[in-house]
């Protein structure tokens, strides 16, 4: 295993696997802005042109209690206008709390001079929660994470809500239920249009397919109206080609790509295209930091020897003992055979290393003083790490040299 040269702190390398801390609250800060532009220009424009047919209105024909009417409703636009602009602005103090709670966490890296310092573990400590809140939120665990959060008192680090709204718009479309997606796709059109998404055109298409499964002549007229309004504008052709000849097709047909349209899996297509939409809108890894954090740590500890057929580890089962290395431990061994190795910039090795035909190597000075104490017969070597196993002739152990 690698061996640190240094126990000082570098924050920037803490900063790139949270990133997304301070992402998330700048894109919903920059989403719920829009929304409160959109609103305002909405009733901006409504309130004007009302406001100049009253007045035109009542140059022309005075009538007060029609005047008063208008005025009325006005009103209550101006008062439905406030009401909206009240919720968007506290939306918006959550969001900027949020924000200067996460500047604040992340800037207590730059006051901690030393890895082995004791408010580097807590910190630490912190940034384990937010990851195991990450890790039950993108599994569906909503209630078990907002629980976890509020226990260790991180609400304004997590992102409890974002992910919460977006598992329950992923299982709406697996249960077969795209309104809820496609809702979300209106409130979002524009930031979707900037990323290129054709989550709103597959959504449409699932819907055009399902009118067309019933094989009812008056759904067959809906859906072409259907298709007219939300599959046409679609820059690729191919796309409303292959919805246009779904008319010709019954749902039991083995035409593709026709069969694969007609399939109930494109549900489970649907939602996982949702998940990764909705990752990519607001920068939010594909994959869970915890995973992402513990692929880091177990490349840093792997060496060849964890996965060798010599390795003392629970899938070896040519090892009598028990490794205290964490990627040969039951739980990990699996999870790090794909990982890379760590990069090592020191050895560490006996004088005179010699290997045994198991492949272990020692040095040579060591392995005797063990024979010696175990009573080896005179003429063989055992291996110390099992020394109840094959004693090996002293011809086969070989000397080995770093290269």
């Amino acid at each position: 295993m690698a061996e640190p040269t240094t126990t000082k702190l570098n924050p920037e390398t803490h900063l790139l696997l949270d990133q997304p801390l301070l992402r998330m609250p700048y894109e919903l800060s920059r989403k719920n802005y829009k929304a409160a532009s959109r609103i305002f220009e909405q009733h901006r424009d409504a309130t004007l042109k009302d406001l100049k047919n009253s007045a035109n209105a009542a140059l022309s024909a005075p009538d007060a209690p029609k005047a008063l009417s208008d005025l009325d409703a006005m009103i209550s636009r101006l008062q439905t206008l406030k009401r909206k602009l009240s919720d968007l602005q506290q939306t918006e103090e959550n969001i900027q709390r949020q924000s200067k709670a996460r500047i604040a966490h992340l800037n207590e890296l730059y006051q901690i001079p030393s890895l082995a310092d004791v408010k580097y573990d807590e910190w630490s400590r912190v940034r384990l929660d937010r990851l195991l809140v990450d890790y039950l939120l993108r599994s569906g665990y909503g209630e078990s994470a907002r629980q976890l959060a509020q226990e260790k008192g991180i609400e304004e680090l997590v992102d409890v809500e974002a992910f919460v709204e977006c598992f329950r718009i992923e299982e709406s479309l697996r249960k077969g239920q795209p309104k809820a997606a496609l809702l979300w796709c209106a409130d979002n059109k524009q930031a979707l249009k900037k990323i290129n998404s054709n989550l709103e055109f597959e959504l449409r298409l699932q819907q055009y397919i399902e009118m067309i499964r019933t094989g009812d002549t008056q759904k067959l007229m809906e859906a072409t109206m259907y298709a007219r309004k939300f599959l046409a504008p679609h820059q690729d052709t191919n796309f409303a080609i292959r919805a246009a000849g779904l008319l010709a097709f019954p749902p039991d047909t083995p035409a593709e790509p026709y069969k694969t349209l007609y399939s109930s899996a494109r549900w489970e297509h649907l939602a996982t295209l949702f998940v990764q939409t909705h990752h990519s809108l607001f920068s939010l890894p594909p994959r869970p930091l915890l995973h992402i954090a513990l692929s880091a740590g177990l490349s840093a500890l792997k060496t060849p020897f964890c996965h060798s057929q010599t390795a003392s580890c629970s899938e070896n089962a040519l090892s009598s003992t028990t490794s205290v290395c964490p990627i040969c431990s039951t739980e990990l061994n699996t999870l790090a055979r794909n990982v890379p190795y760590a990069h090592h910039t020191k050895s560490h090795v006996e004088n005179d290393p010699v290997v045994l035909p198991n492949g272990r190597i020692y040095g040579s000075e060591r392995l005797r003083q063990f024979n010696e104490m175990v009573g080896t017969a005179p003429g063989k070597i055992k291996d110390p790490r099992d020394p109840m196993g094959t004693a090996y002739d002293e011809s086969q152990v070989k000397k080995v040299y770093i290269s």
